[in-house]
């Protein structure tokens, strides 16, 4: 039991910014989807509570809460929160990566670069890899904004979540909702 609660303090430590190499600018930083329904109707959703550090040695981690949904309409956070992420169960959904450190430090200030990279999306208790292409900006040398390329595509059947758009479909008596979402992000981190 004691070495239960000692390895749960040391990864609490571990993961706090105090160890942070860059912290995640919540405040400045989003991500978007895009939803689409009876096949043409595109409509673009956000997150209103997001996290992250990037550890010494390049290790990023990005938290997502899934609560903090953002559709525009209320009553369908809350069924998106409900039906779709299960939020009582899949409160969050986390990005993890490895960033190449020396390269984020020599890159030049007011200089942008083009970053592909590899990631695994835990999202509804599933880790599925995704790459992504980034543009960063290194807007001081203590201010990084990265910025997707292009969209990431989450396709919802990796992550067990067709039969909750099945329910959301039927709810809004819809003829169909995508299940491939295009995902975009601006993140500002910042050094500690």
């Amino acid at each position: 039991m004691m070495n239960r609660i000692i390895a749960g303090v040391l990864l609490a430590f571990a993961c706090s910014p105090v160890l942070a190499e860059w912290v995640l600018d919540h405040e400045e930083s989003r991500i978007s989807y895009v939803t689409t329904k009876a096949n043409t109707a595109a409509e673009v959703n956000h997150f209103r509570k997001i996290g992250g550090v990037i550890s010494s040695d390049g290790a990023a981690t990005l938290r997502i809460d899934l609560n903090s949904v953002d559709t525009a309409i209320e009553i369908r956070n809350e069924r998106v929160r409900e039906f779709l992420f299960e939020t009582t169960e899949f409160p969050t959904a986390q990005v993890t990566a490895t960033i190449d450190l020396q390269q984020v430090n020599s890159q030049a200030t007011d200089s942008l670069s083009v970053v592909v990279a590899e990631a695994v999306l835990n999202l509804h208790g599933m880790d599925v890899s995704l790459t992504f292409e980034a543009i960063v900006a290194k807007i001081d040398p203590d201010t990084l904004l990265v910025t997707s390329a292009r969209p990431v595509i989450v396709n919802a059947a990796q992550y067990g979540l067709l039969d909750g758009i099945e329910k959301l479909r039927t709810i809004a008596g819809l003829p169909s909702i995508s299940p491939a979402v295009p995902v975009s992000f601006v993140l500002k981190w910042t050094r500690e």
